[in-house]
């Protein structure tokens, strides 16, 4: 199991659920992780057929099954739960690595964490995902923050799993650094 998946998808409620399916159907292998193992094996039991699966019952078996740099992506709720997924997984993690919020968090929750991990020399990306469980499943879109590093190393993945404009276009763009804050300046600007 050790470093198969491309990218690893923790919190399996609907959301985290369909995220992951999207990227299986799209391609890629993916670990799937949830604290109730139950949720876990459903998926792959369910689901199995769309793609690859890497069932992880433990944080230390989800972090092995990824490939460097790991590309975890955090499906739970927004706030405190967040924080204790991600002061979970960070001791297990190594520099390059890249946690990914995508619960909705604000915007100062989401610098925060940036800090924090980047004095540990790993990425940390606030990702906005929009279409609810529909589109998480068959094609969001993504506004994901972070650095210029973590944007080469996810962007394509997001990019193949985006929904599609008419000309084929992925509904997704690197917002920046600044996160969601930059977006609602760009939307501010815009208006």
């Amino acid at each position: 199991m050790s470093g198969t998946a491309q990218i690893g998808v923790t919190g399996l409620a609907v959301m985290g659920r369909n995220l992951a399916r999207n990227f299986a159907r799209n391609g890629f292998a993916v670990a799937v992780h949830n604290r109730t193992t139950s949720r876990t094996e459903a998926l792959v039991e369910e689901f199995g057929d769309e793609g690859t699966f890497v069932a992880a019952h433990t944080p230390e078996e989800f972090v092995a099954a990824l490939e460097r740099p790991r590309r975890l992506v955090i499906m739970v709720k927004a706030g405190d739960p967040t924080d204790a997924v991600i002061q979970e997984f960070t001791p297990l993690l190594e520099e390059g690595d890249v946690v990914i919020d995508g619960g909705n968090a604000h915007f100062e929750d989401t610098r925060r964490r940036e800090k924090e991990l980047r004095e540990r020399g790993i990425h940390f990306v606030g990702v906005g995902i929009s279409g609810g469980e529909e589109g998480a499943l068959n094609g969001p879109s993504i506004m994901p923050g972070g650095s210029a590093e973590s944007y080469a190393s996810l962007g394509p993945m997001l990019e193949r799993i985006a929904a599609q404009a008419k000309d084929g276009t992925p509904c997704t763009a690197h917002i920046g650094p600044d996160g969601a804050g930059h977006f609602v300046k760009m939307v501010h600007n815009v208006a």
